[in-house]
C-alpha cells in the first residue's frame, strides 16, 4: 500500500512527493526498502503495489523490477478498505486460493531474520484458518504515536496467535502506560495476513457500501475495461479504513505477536528516532553545521552541502528546502496546528 499523501512531513514531503518516495537518510527511500525486504522473501512477480495514479511514475522509477500488471492505480485516496478490496479482487483473479500479506510501504523493520520467520509463521496460520490476522508489535514503551490492539487474554510475548478484543488509536500518555503494564496490548503494525477470499467476504459483510462498488470488477480485471470500472468505483466510494470498517467489527480479527524492531514513521518524533546521524547533543543533522546549545533537534537541508548555523534550540525542527524554510517545535500537535494555513489558496504553489 503506497498511496499515502505528503502532508505529514512538509516541507520535505509535498502533494506529489509523499514520504514513501523520500530518501531521508541518503541511502534508500521507504518504498525501496519495503520492496527489497519483501522481494527477499517472495518471488517478485507475487508482489503488487497499490498507489495513486499521480505516483505511478515514482513507483516505476524506484522499483523498476515491478511487473507492469502488478501496479494497481487508484484514482482517488479512499483509505485502506477500498485499496484492499481492489487488491484482493486482483489477487483472486489470479489465484482463488491465494494467501496475502498487506503492508504499508513506509514501515521501518529491524532484524530481517526475525521478521521473515514471523511473516512465514503468520502466513502459515492464516492459510489454514478463516482469520484476518494482524501483526502486533510487543510494545517497548508507552508510545502515544502508535495505535494499540488489545487481545482477549494476557499474553506471553513469544506465543500466539490471539483473538483481538479492541483497537485504540493513539491514546494519551497515561492510557498508553496502562496498556503497556496490562500485558494485553500490542502496537498496531498495520500489516494484515489472510486468505484473499476471507478478506473479500469480510469487506462485503461489514462495509457493503464499499464492496458493492467493486463486486463486478472481477469480470473485467486484466481487460481494457478495468480502468473505467476502477474510476467508477472510486468516484462514489467512501473513505474507510480496514481497521474501522472491518477489524473492529468482525470476530475473525486475530493477532500474531512480533518481537522484531518496528516503527511506523508517522510523526516527526518517530522520524527523529529513525534518522541515523546524531551529533553529541542528540541533534539529527544531514548537512555541514555550526551548532551551539542545540539539543534534540532535526536540522535538515535538502541541499546536503549547505552550511546550517543554528544556536540555542531544544527539540526544534529546522527544515530547509529549495522553496521553503520551516522552523518550529518538534511536538506533533504544534507542527500540525502551525501548518494548518498551508491549505489556503495563496500557498498552493508550496503544497
Amino acid at each position: 500500500m503506497a498511496g499515502g499523501n505528503g502532508s505529514r512531513f512538509w516541507p520535505i514531503t509535498r502533494d506529489d512527493l509523499p514520504k514513501q518516495f523520500v530518501d531521508f537518510t541518503g541511502e534508500k527511500t521507504f518504498i525501496r526498502r519495503t520492496w527489497e525486504r519483501f522481494s527477499s522473501i517472495f518471488p517478485a512477480d507475487h508482489i503488487l503495489v497499490v498507489t495513486m495514479d499521480r505516483y505511478a511514475g515514482r513507483v516505476r522509477e524506484q522499483i523498476p523490477e515491478l511487473l507492469p500488471e502488478n501496479l494497481l492505480l487508484e484514482p482517488y485516496s479512499r483509505s485502506t478498505a477500498p485499496c484492499l478490496t481492489y487488491a484482493s479482487l486482483s489477487v483472486l483473479n489470479r489465484d482463488p486460493d491465494a494467501v496475502i500479506l498487506a503492508t504499508p510501504s513506509d514501515l521501518v523493520i529491524e532484524d530481517n531474520d526475525q521478521f521473515r520467520s514471523t511473516v512465514e509463521n503468520a502466513l502459515d496460520y492464516a492459510s489454514g484458518h478463516d482469520v484476518l490476522m494482524t501483526l502486533g508489535i510487543v510494545p517497548t514503551s508507552p508510545d502515544v504515536n502508535f495505535g494499540y490492539i488489545q487481545v482477549k487474554s494476557a499474553h506471553s510475548s513469544t506465543k500466539g496467535p490471539f483473538q483481538v478484543k479492541t483497537f485504540t488509536e493513539k491514546p494519551d500518555r497515561a492510557l498508553a502506560e496502562v496498556f503497556c503494564k496490562s500485558g494485553e496490548f500490542f502496537w498496531n503494525s498495520g500489516m494484515y495476513f489472510c486468505r484473499a477470499s476471507v478478506l473479500r467476504d469480510q469487506i462485503a459483510r461489514f462495509v457493503p457500501e464499499v464492496y458493492s462498488l467493486f463486486k463486478d470488477m472481477s469480470e473485467v480485471i486484466g481487460t481494457p475495461s478495468e480502468r473505467a470500472c476502477v474510476e467508477r468505483a472510486y468516484m462514489d466510494c467512501p473513505k474507510v479504513s480496514l481497521d474501522y470498517g472491518v477489524m473492529e467489527k468482525t470476530d475473525c480479527a486475530w493477532l500474531y505477536p512480533a518481537m522484531f524492531g518496528w516503527s511506523d514513521i508517522g510523526s516527526w518524533d518517530s522520524l527523529y528516532r529513525f534518522l541515523p546521524r546524531k551529533d553529541g547533543e542528540g541533534n539529527a543533522v544531514n548537512t555541514p553545521s555550526i551548532s551551539e546549545g542545540n539539543t534534540g533537534c532535526i536540522m535538515v537541508s535538502m541541499n546536503r552541502k549547505e552550511l546550517m548555523a543554528v544556536k540555542g534550540l531544544k527539540d526544534y525542527l529546522v527544515i530547509d528546502t529549495d522553496d521553503a524554510l520551516m522552523i518550529c517545535p518538534r511536538k506533533d500537535k504544534d507542527v500540525k496546528e502551525f501548518l494548518s494555513d498551508i491549505g489556503m489558496p495563496q500557498y498552493e504553489p508550496y503544497r
